[in-house]
This record gives structure tokens, C-alpha cells and sequence, in this order.
């Protein structure tokens, strides 16, 4: 079992920068696939990013390519999300999720653990 706690959330302004982290509890967490995902009031829950268990792959949302960057630290048991050029439209609460597999990792059912997420808020 893996436990998830976000941090690095906060009020940016448009153009701004945030790095969140996701902290990992477990002997395991390089055996997971992660990923972050966000939801904003109103809307479904939408992927953002996923990275392996080595970190050799790495999935972005088409929304945020180029702009955030999915990165993990496994001898620290900890998974970041950097992001630039931060938007109004990224506005949400931040999710981290562990999978055990490594399918379908756009949607949320494909993970197994999630953490209590962080808020974003980007003021134009």
C-alpha cells in the first residue's frame, strides 16, 4: 500500500511558476507508475501527467506539453510536477496517483492510490 501527500500548491499569477510534490510512503514506490492529475469546480476529474517506474517514459496532456515537466526521485520516494507559464485554465486541485500497472494511465480508474491533492490557483 502506498499513501500520497501533495504539497507546493498555492496563488500564482498568470506566467508564474509552481513546483508541486507528491510524497510517498511505502518501500515500494518504484514499482508504481505515477501520475498527476487535476480538477477544476464543476469538472471531471482530467489527467495531466504520468511517468514509469524508472522514469524513462513520461506522458503529458496536451493542455500542458511544453509547459509542465513530470519528474521522480525514487530513492526519495517522491514525484514532481513543474510548472511554467502557468494560466487561468490551470486553475485546480492537484492530484498524485500510483498505478501498479501500466495501462490506460490517462484515466483515473487506472490508478490505485491517490493523494488528498493540493490547490492551484492562477489569477489572470
Amino acid at each position: 500500500q502506498v499513501q500520497l501527500v501533495e504539497s507546493g500548491g498555492g496563488l500564482v499569477q498568470a506566467g508564474d511558476s509552481l513546483r508541486l510534490s507528491c510524497a510517498a510512503s511505502g518501500r515500494t514506490f518504484s514499482s508504481y507508475t505515477m501520475g498527476w492529475f487535476r480538477q477544476a469546480p464543476g469538472k471531471d476529474r482530467e489527467f495531466v501527467s504520468a511517468i514509469t517506474q524508472s522514469g524513462y517514459s513520461t506522458w503529458y496532456a496536451d493542455s500542458v506539453k511544453g509547459r509542465f515537466t513530470i519528474s521522480r526521485d525514487n530513492a526519495k520516494n517522491a514525484v514532481y510536477l513543474q510548472m511554467s507559464s502557468l494560466k487561468p485554465e490551470d486553475t485546480a486541485v492537484y492530484y498524485c496517483a500510483a498505478s501498479q500497472g501500466m495501462m490506460y494511465l490517462l484515466k483515473p480508474d487506472a490508478y490505485d492510490y491517490w493523494g488528498q491533492g493540493t490547490q492551484v490557483t492562477v489569477s489572470s
